[in-house]
């Protein structure tokens, strides 16, 4: 298998609304738009761009009402955070824009705020910093998986 993946090229999400969309995604991450996708009809129904501070990823949203419905509710994308500080710091910025968020929460390794963009798609602000927190009793957050062992090993699979 070739081992020369370079990172996420683009994420390309559903929307119902794609000039609603456009407005909240520049207004509370700072996207900035730098192609649009008109369909055969000549109607734009897709653009991409990117986010302040993640500038080799694109952001694609593309104008589709049924998919959008499809992954309402759901955790789609994590956006990284440096660390708690920067988190609080990204949840005083969504009280100001009068963004509905959850509190700073102790996640499976680092912290995060949960927040809704206006299709329902879920959305996490997540921090690189882990907090060292041994969350893998709680139903529901991640847990180490042992590594498996090596061929050589005694009582590996042959």
């Amino acid at each position: 298998m070739p081992n020369d993946l370079q990172g996420i090229y683009a994420v390309k999400l559903p929307v119902r609304d794609l000039v609603e969309s456009r407005d909240w995604y520049e207004r509370v991450f700072g996207f900035t738009v730098e192609l649009e996708f008109p369909d055969a009809d000549g109607v734009v129904r897709g653009i991409t761009g990117h986010l302040v501070g993640v500038p080799g990823t694109w952001l694609g949203l593309r104008e589709s009402p049924t998919h959008a419905a499809g992954v309402a509710g759901f955790n789609l994308v994590n956006f990284a955070v440096a660390d708690r500080p920067a988190l609080e710091e990204w949840a005083t910025r969504l009280d100001e824009l009068g963004i509905r968020h959850s509190r700073v929460i102790e996640a499976s390794i680092g912290w995060i705020v949960v927040l809704d963009d206006p299709n329902g798609i879920e959305l996490h602000l997540y921090t690189q910093t882990r907090h060292g927190i041994d969350q893998s009793a709680r139903p529901g957050y991640g847990r180490p998986v042992p590594a498996p062992p090596e061929p050589w090993a005694e009582g590996a699979p042959t």
